[in-house]
């Protein structure tokens, strides 16, 4: 899968607007196995309570089957389990979407293909959500700027509420720009539309993308 997406990331350099028509065959069980292996263990665990060494009993058998309802278009991500952290310097608690360790699977999966595309476009003063990239890089960087170079001030800008108000319509229409393979915008759509569980009940996601699962906006 490494090379087929060094590939993809070099014709999405080579063209800005080509679309991509065929990368849910990229979701293949080397893939889904490396994906799986690749997650951390002892994370906390989705609505099903399933962790990694729990579906790494028989991973060669829910591997296919997870390969099985992809290619069938019958896969549909379950709800994803919320919880509520603190928020640094605030009183107001921070809402989380823990996904099952499948669908977590599942994600980074299209992660990957996602990044392969899109990393290309992103200046290099970027650190958000990008693969190798972390608040601490961003955090050295910052440092280095105010220390070695003329600075008169310094802008904090947060967007409020950004993850709670994502428009599902927007988003996918802004996928479709780059990518027109149906199956692999169905899953997507498919975990934005996924709600979540809380106390008991389900509730559905008509915008807003759960923070805690691994495809980010």
């Amino acid at each position: 899968m490494e090379t087929k997406l060094l590939r993809i990331a070099e014709l999405a350099k080579s063209d800005p607007k080509m679309q991509f028509t065929s990368l849910t065959h990229l979701l293949d069980k080397q893939s889904l196995v490396q994906c799986h292996i690749e997650l951390p263990s002892k994370k906390a665990t989705g609505i099903n309570g399933t962790t990694k060494e729990q579906y790494g009993t028989n991973l060669d058998e829910n591997i296919e089957d997870l390969i099985r309802r992809l290619k069938s278009k019958s896969y549909r991500p379950v709800p994803v389990r919320r919880m509520y952290i603190p928020k640094l310097n605030s009183k107001k608690k921070r809402p989380l979407g823990i996904p099952e360790h499948e669908d977590k699977i599942v994600q980074k999966g299209v992660t990957k293909i996602l990044n392969s595309i899109y990393e290309i476009d992103f200046l290099d003063c970027s650190f958000g959500f990008r693969p190798n990239r972390s608040c601490h890089d961003a955090l050295k960087i910052l440092n280095f700027y105010i220390e070695k170079r003329s600075v008169n001030y310094v802008v904090d800008v947060d967007i409020k509420g950004f993850f709670d108000n994502v428009d599902h319509k927007w988003m996918m229409e802004f996928l479709k720009l780059r990518i027109a393979d149906p199956s692999l915008l169905r899953i997507i759509g498919r975990f934005l539309k996924g709600g979540y569980m809380e106390e008991g009940k389900k509730y559905k996601t008509d915008n807003g993308t759960p923070q805690g699962g691994l495809c980010k906006a």
